[in-house]
Order: C-alpha cells, then structure tokens, then sequence
C-alpha cells in the first residue's frame, strides 16, 4: 500500500519542482557606460604601449624594499580589520551552506514512551478498556517545500552572491590595508630622509655659530649677528625634534597595522626606494571592474535581484511533501513487532487568499533594494574610474615638480657656498648666509615631499586599480 502510494505521489511532486520555473528576473550584468580608456595615461615616448595589462595583487613588491615586504605580509595576517573581515566571511559561507541545504529534505527522528490513567467519571470513559494505558513510539518524519516556483532557488542564489561579497569586502580591506601600510612606510622613510636634511643643517649652523662667535669676538662682526646665528641653530633643532616625533607616531601606526605593538623600523632613506614604472598607454578603463569593492558592490546587486524572486514568490501556493515512517506499540518489547508499524504520506498546499497588500509591498521593497544596489555599483565605478584618473594626473604632474625642485635644490647649494665665501671674505653680513641655508633647507625639505607624494600617489593608483598593472609590451 506504501510503495504504490509513494509512487503514486513521488513523480508529481518532483515534475512539480523540476518543471517550475524561477520566478523573478534573472540577473542581468547592466552597461558599463565608462570610456574606454584612461586617456591619463600617457607614459614616455620610449615605453612600447602595453598590451592586455592585468592586475597584479603584490603591487607593493615593486617597491623592492624587504622592510616593506616585512610589514605588509605582518599586517596581511595580524591586522584587526583584517581578522574581522575573514571572520565575516567565515559566516557567510555559513549561511550560504544553510541555504543550499534547502534543496534537501530534512529528516527528524523521534521516540516516545507515555503512560496515561484515565478517569473514569468522563462522559467517553468505556468501563471495558483499562485505565492506565501504556504506548511506545519510534519514528522518522520529514516536512519538505516543493521548490515549484523557485523562492528556495533564488534564496539559494543571494545567499551564495553575499558569500562573494563577502569575499570580496575582505579583499577589498586587504587592499587598503596594505596601502595604508605602504603609505605609512613611506612617510616614515620621508622623516628618515628630512631627519638627514635637519642634522646637517643642524650641524652648518653649528659652524656658523662658532665662525660668527669668532669675528664677533675680533670685533669682526656684531652681537646681531649672533644673535641671529643662535636663532637659527635653535629653528633648526626644533624642526629635527618635530621630525623625530612623527617619525614615531608613525612608526606606532605600523605597530597597530601590523598587530606588532614592539614594531621597531631601522633608519632608512627615502631615496632608496625606486620610482615605479609609468602605467602602460591606453590602460583600459574595465580593469576597475576588478576592484575588490566593485565586485563586493556588483555582488550585492545579485542579491538584491535574487531577492525580487524571493519576494514575488509569495503570490503563489507553497506546497510540502510530509511523511513519517514509525512504530507504535504498548510495550517495548512489541515496538519493532509485525503489525506495529505506521506510516503517512501527504502533499499539502498554502496559498495566500488575503493579505491586504502584505506581498506586494514586499515586492517594492526588494525592487527598491535592487535598485539601490544598482546605483551603489555605478556609483562604485564612477568613483573608481574618477580615483584613477586623479593618480594618473598627479602621478605626471608630480614627476614634472620633482625634477623642478631638483634644481631648486642644486641652485640654493650654489648660493650657499657662495653667500658663506662672500661672509667669510667680509663682503656681506651674517644675514645672507642664514637667508641662503634657509632657501636651501626649504628646497631640499619640499624635494622630499615631493618624492614623497609621487611614491604615494603610485600607492593610490595601485589602490584604484584594486593592484597593480602587468603588462606585455606590444612587439
């Protein structure tokens, strides 16, 4: 009777879900209505345009610097927001689990033993049945949604799109990061390199002190100009405190990026990282449709259209396949005996008759949240783009005012040599010297920075493009 029931039920109720479709839209990638090129991008007549350039996601390698390497992979395993991000994914890929489980019946095992005194003052009390009545149960059981119309599908389906937003939320973290590590590398390496200015401005003007002392003391020159010299020599041990202290601060935010509270950085120079390569000619603007942040955004838009199903789908009727499969009996001894065994098998329906809109407003909320998250990821792509383009242009107009303020910095040294001869000899006073020490330290304090500010903006271009480029030169 249970076999011919059973393949009497069976086949319907799976032609029912296989033949049902997926309710809702189906996810559509929208236009990328972007350029497409980045027309900043315009490196040297002697670099070949490049060809099909990908992302390479260890972009701060390039720097060639094993310190900076160091903190990244540091920061890469011990940051908090780092740590936090991993463990979101972990609950993503939790409730992604979970919802795949759907498409399977759960089945449930139960057991029972119950002993029951009837009264015998009930107006349903037969005097020929006993009083205590004895039963032992055991059996398996299960509840399972026919998936007619595709709600567990598209469930299914966002659960599994914010699992890779998930991902790619971490991604995206990892990225900024490492470049918030990086950029702080790098103005570590800049006090480092303006500490080297100060100390040696610190020291000519300790030499001038002693000089100005002595013809001051041969009645040479006059107690001004002393006083001038010791101002300067205290202007220029201030600037090296001030210097000093950021370098620590910044050296306490590596400490915090990398999970590392005793971080300590040996003294290094900026100079000695290389300036890394002109981005290639022509970069295509959908390398930015790789950015971590993209994709988390393009993922929840997934989402958010799987959701547009999940909603319409209570407009239709919910079907459930129930069985149950057991035993019953009065004693334990006859619970497995011939005769006990129950069974039932059941295909029920629930269809909403009345619910005074309650669907159809779920149904504008998930088409309000899909449009939403359409937005969010055009507006991702427009900032994305518009970032690269910042960095393409400061990355130009950087190089051209490095090279400016390289010069600055070779003309204020000649003036300098030249105002301390003319002191020396007695042709001008003290006040020539001091003004040429200061054009000179202020050239080369704002030739660092500038360098500075040219490595940094390739850290943002890096970032931008969600890594840095690989490009095979066209032959």
């Amino acid at each position: 009777m249970i076999s011919r029931t059973l393949f009497r039920l069976t086949p319907l109720a799976f032609s029912l879900a296989l033949s049902g479709c997926a309710i809702g839209p189906d996810y559509l990638r929208p236009a990328n209505l972007l350029p497409a090129v980045f027309s900043e991008a315009k490196p040297a007549d002697n670099i070949a345009v490049a060809s099909n350039p990908t992302i390479n996601p260890t972009w701060w390698t390039l720097f060639n610097d094993a310190t900076l390497n160091d903190l990244v992979d540091q920061a890469l395993t011990g940051n908090a927001s780092l740590r936090q991000a991993i463990a979101r994914v972990e609950q993503a890929d939790a409730v992604a689990r979970e919802a795949g489980a759907s498409f399977f019946p759960q089945i449930d095992g139960s057991a029972g033993i119950s002993n029951t005194k009837a009264s015998t003052k009930t107006a349903t009390y037969v005097a020929t049945q006993p009083r205590i009545r004895h039963a032992r149960s055991a059996g398996l059981s299960t509840s399972f949604e026919l998936d007619v119309w595709g709600r567990v599908r598209r469930a299914n389906e966002a659960a599994r799109a914010t699992l890779l937003a998930s991902q790619y939320s971490r991604d995206a973290i990892r990225l900024s990061v490492a470049g918030l590590v990086t950029d702080t590398y790098l103005a570590l390496r800049a006090y480092d390199a303006q500490r080297v200015v100060s100390d040696e401005t610190v020291k000519t003007r300790e030499e001038g002190l002693k000089l100005v002392k002595t013809r001051v003391e041969a009645g040479l020159a006059s107690p001004l100009e002393g006083f001038q010299a010791e101002g300067a020599l205290a202007a220029a041990q201030a600037q090296l405190a001030e210097q000093r202290r950021l370098r620590q601060l910044a050296e306490h935010q590596l400490a915090l990026l990398t999970g590392n509270p005793a971080l300590k950085i040996a003294a290094g120079d900026l100079k000695q990282l290389p300036l890394l390569p002109e981005p290639p000619a022509g970069l295509p603007s959908d390398l930015i449709e790789g950015r971590p942040d993209v994709r988390q955004a393009e993922q929840e838009l997934i989402a958010a259209n799987a959701g547009i199903g999940v909603a319409k789908a209570g407009y239709f009727p919910k079907f459930t396949l129930t069985g149950s499969l057991g035993s019953e009996s009065k004693t334990l001894s006859d619970l497995f005996s011939a005769g006990s065994n129950t069974w039932s098998l059941g295909l029920g329906a629930l269809m909403p008759i009345l619910d005074f809109g309650r669907t159809s407003a779920r149904v504008d909320q998930a088409k309000a949240l899909n449009q939403q998250s359409l937005i969010a990821w055009q507006n991702s792509l427009q900032t994305a783009y518009k970032e690269v383009r910042d960095a393409l242009v400061s990355l130009r107009e950087y190089g051209i005012e490095e090279n400016a303020q390289n010069t600055r910095v070779d003309n204020a040294e000649k003036a300098m040599r030249i105002a301390r001869l003319r002191y020396e000899a007695g042709h001008v006073g003290y006040l020539e010297v001091l003004d040429a020490q200061r054009t000179l330290n202020e050239a080369q304090l704002a030739a660092i920075g500038v360098r500075q500010a040219r490595l940094s903006t390739s850290v943002e271009l890096f970032k931008a493009l969600g890594g840095g480029w690989k490009a095979d030169a066209a032959s």
